[in-house]
């Protein structure tokens, strides 16, 4: 479960941003939405299941999941470094101060997994880890399981504490990590268990899906469990024909290699066919849906055939379904690509029911689509914002900074610019306009549904 996490010094984000997952204690809508759970020395007692975070174009909106998937990905491969000169690719600071001395890209998540309440930081440059710790906190008072700081006067590492509690101390392990690894990674490789749940949390429990309209979504999952007959394709099925998509059944057809693949494998020299040839002519599956045709036929259409949208949606329902029975975090840039907003609500009130998620996964996502303020979806502290100055800094902020009214149409207030996060383009993409009313322009902005 993630509890907040916070970055700064990446990409379009130059001072601290903080992304809270703490419910607000003043907003009681939609109790289904939250996760009632009690934490030693935390007064707050509900947290999201979602967060929504709307935002211009560039506004930095994708790179709060950005940021998370450098993180994470720092944390999975950092033990495969094996030259202290490589350069850390996942750092990449804010690049609009040139003139300013660069500071170490930062990041901090509070995550809950075993059920204990964890904090690990992480603070580096290209060159070096500069700052990495990781607290615990199986009571009120926190534990400081490990700390490493690069002193830049003797060019060493300060580790601590001495005698840390709940963590056995390795000297040892801590000289063998390189200074453009983390440690939690060295650890992991090293066979060591204390901090898997940690690792595991990062590796297994975080998800990212792509669903930009130049992103393939991958529907290989969801065929198998159709093709294996599981518990979980039994529910991709039930979802597909609750849609209102036409679908009425699916199956799973094999395909023969192509004429032109068994052609180009026939031209290859004899040794390479012997040694690839099993693996370049085995067959491959493909999903084919049944749709409901005249007079209630059921008709199979090829997969090629269907809509983008019915294949990213039956692409995502696996993926979907599988998130709600691990009880993931899923970030998504983009969710409303290529689906119908009313199959987005669908798919997160699925998200935010007590029934269907019974694990308490949770997601991010990003979206334009103003639709999706509805107060019946989303409670006020669901909701986010990024915004640029004009200074190029990205900026993350909360709905509830605003403290927008019981009755207050979001989708208005949103259009209207009450919150920011909109694009200003007042005289038009090329300025040919001439006297715009931005104010008189939104005026005809849609009530919520």
């Amino acid at each position: 479960m993630l509890l907040q996490f916070s970055v700064s010094n990446y990409r379009s984000f130059r001072k601290l941003q903080t992304l809270d997952m703490a419910a607000s204690s003043q907003d009681k809508t939609l109790p289904e939405n939250c996760i009632d759970l009690e934490l030693p020395g935390v007064s707050t007692r509900q947290w999201l299941k979602g967060v929504a975070i709307y935002g211009a174009n560039a506004s930095g909106k994708t790179t709060v999941i950005e940021a998370l998937k450098a993180l994470e990905k720092m944390v999975v491969t950092s033990a495969q470094m094996t030259d202290p000169k490589d350069p850390i690719p996942q750092i990449e600071p804010f690049a609009l101060r040139p003139d300013e001395t660069e500071s170490p890209t930062a990041f901090e998540v509070v995550l809950i997994t075993n059920g204990t309440r964890f904090s690990y930081r992480v603070a580096a440059t290209r060159e070096r880890i500069w700052h990495e710790s990781l607290r615990a906190y199986p009571t009120a008072r926190p534990q400081t399981w490990f700390s490493r700081d690069w002193n830049r006067d003797t060019q060493t590492y300060v580790w601590g504490p001495e005698r840390p509690s709940g963590f056995p101390r390795d000297e040892r392990l801590e000289k063998d990590t390189l200074s453009n690894m983390l440690f939690l990674s060295k650890h992991i490789a090293s066979n060591r268990t204390e901090l898997e749940p940690i690792f595991r949390w990062f590796k297994q429990r975080l998800q990212f899906l792509h669903l930009d309209a130049n992103w393939h979504l991958d529907p290989g999952f969801s065929t198998r469990q159709i093709k294996e007959e599981t518990s979980l394709g039994e529910s991709i099925l039930k979802l597909l024909t609750h849609a209102d998509i036409g679908v009425t059944g699916a199956s799973v057809v094999e395909q023969s290699p192509s004429k032109k693949l068994l052609d180009a494998v026939g031209k290859m020299p004899a040794e390479i066919q012997g040694k690839f040839r099993e693996e370049l002519l085995k067959p491959s599956f493909e999903p084919q849906l049944k749709h409901r045709g005249t007079q209630n036929v059921e008709v199979p259409l090829p997969w090629r055939v269907e809509s983008a949208g019915t294949q990213r949606l039956f692409a995502l329902a696996g993926m979907w379904l599988n998130i709600l029975k691990d009880g993931d975090i899923v970030c998504i840039d983009e969710l409303d690509t290529s689906m119908h907003p009313l199959m987005v609500m669908e798919l997160l009130r699925l998200l935010f029911s007590s029934n269907s998620n019974v694990e308490q996964a949770q997601i991010i996502f990003t979206t334009h689509n103003p639709l999706l303020l509805d107060t019946t979806l989303l409670r006020r502290d669901q909701v986010w914002f990024t915004d640029k100055d004009n200074d190029g800094e990205g900026h993350l902020y909360p709905l509830t900074e605003y403290a927008p009214r019981k009755d207050e149409s979001l989708i208005r207030g949103y259009l209207s610019g009450r919150y920011g996060a909109l694009p200003f383009v007042g005289r038009g993409l090329l300025g040919e306009r001439q006297g715009y009313n931005v104010a008189e322009a939104n005026q005809e902005a849609p009530e919520e549904p």
